[in-house]
């Protein structure tokens, strides 16, 4: 009798404890959830969400209503600038504050999970070199984003004004053609953007960089925009949140994209911001084939050709060339550095940290 009864009991205690640390395991893999659900919600108090807008500022209020009378229904007159996510407009709001509105094309985002994820992500990142997003608005498949407004426009437009038709009939070309040091304050503040965004904790590939989304203030301070296509990247397993190499330009676009890899990397940025380091020294579009000794070649080759000849100071754009004070050991580094930026090997690119270290010393 005793020895059923020993059984019997070690075999409830045996029954508990298994249940015991099953009933811990079950709560203990449960818990990062809850945590990462609160934490969600915690991080953002001060997002408001009314009639399917929110903002990021409690002291801006805005609907859709309200920005397509601001717009007048989205208006072409109001249009300022555009890019592969779609139309950005200018726009007061009823307590006088200035802002530019992205209309983002149909499909420009496949869900609302995703938009929203989007807008997480931009709205926690605070960066002098990197656009300030306000909040959105959406209506159906009618999605807006508010941004702070950029007196002085996107970088494309100062970069390429002959092909304006505006520019061609009421301004002057000399009035409006950036200087050599205006050029490389530019290129530093587009390199220190993407050095904050490649050294986060969890580092973001930004995927669309050129001159269309570079915005420049009244000081020709450059800021980074247009993150539809931003990927956070895990490097602990280089795994990117979302495994797509978005809708870079093919021009912008590094060799392994167009041999077929699909994940978001940062080498890839890094090639793209080569490329534009090119295209802001030499005002040449990197879309247009370039002719060189008879031939025509992309931007990467033309440059690489030249370099080689020494020909770095006939590489600049002709119109700050009568400038005079351009020291040529300076631009032979500035055009060193867009080179190894677009290295056709992606590991032999260096990161945007060292790119900033060696634009540093090049005085502006």
């Amino acid at each position: 009798m005793d020895h059923v009864f020993l059984a019997t009991a070690y075999g409830l205690l045996f029954f508990l404890s298994l249940t015991g640390i099953i009933t811990f395991w079950v709560f203990r893999c449960r818990k990062p959830k809850i945590t990462q659900l609160v934490s969600t919600t915690t991080q953002l108090p001060s997002i408001t969400t009314v009639d399917q807008s929110a903002s990021f500022d409690p002291n801006l209020k805005f609907s859709m209503t309200k920005l397509r009378a601001a717009t007048k229904n989205f208006s072409p007159e109001f249009i300022i600038g555009g890019g592969s996510f779609g139309t950005v407009y200018k726009a007061q709001l009823s307590n006088g504050v200035t802002v530019a509105i992205k209309r983002l094309n149909p499909d420009a985002f496949k869900g609302f999970r995703e938009f929203w994820a989007e807008m997480v992500t931009l709205g926690m990142l605070h960066h002098p070199n990197i656009a300030k997003i306000f909040g959105y608005c959406f209506s159906g498949s009618d999605r807006l984003l508010i941004y702070e407004f950029f007196q002085n426009g996107s970088l494309d437009r100062w970069l390429h004004l002959e092909q304006e038709q505006e520019q061609e009939q009421e301004q002057d070309v000399d009035t409006l053609t950036l200087s050599w040091g205006t050029r490389i304050q530019i290129v530093k503040g587009v390199a220190s953007g993407l050095f904050f965004l490649h050294s986060l904790d969890k580092p973001i590939a930004h995927q669309d960089i050129e001159s269309r989304i570079v915005f420049l203030d009244s000081d020709f301070q450059a800021h980074i925009c247009d993150f539809g296509h931003a990927r956070r990247i895990d490097t602990s397993t280089s795994y990117a949140s979302t495994q797509s190499a978005g809708t870079l330009g093919y021009c912008y676009m590094p060799p392994e994209y167009k041999a077929g890899l699909t994940t978001a990397t940062l080498e890839a940025d890094v090639y793209s911001f080569g490329i534009l380091m090119f295209e802001i020294a030499t005002g040449k579009r990197p879309n247009l084939p370039t002719l060189l000794d008879g031939e025509e070649v992309g931007i990467v080759e033309w440059a690489r050709k030249m370099l080689a000849q020494d020909k770095h100071m006939q590489m600049v754009d002709a119109s700050i060339l009568t400038e005079g004070g351009l020291i040529e050991a300076h631009v032979k580094e500035y055009f060193e550095i867009a080179e190894m930026c677009t290295s056709e090997i992606k590991r032999e690119r260096p990161t945007m940290a060292k790119v900033f270290r060696l634009l540093n010393p090049i005085p502006m």
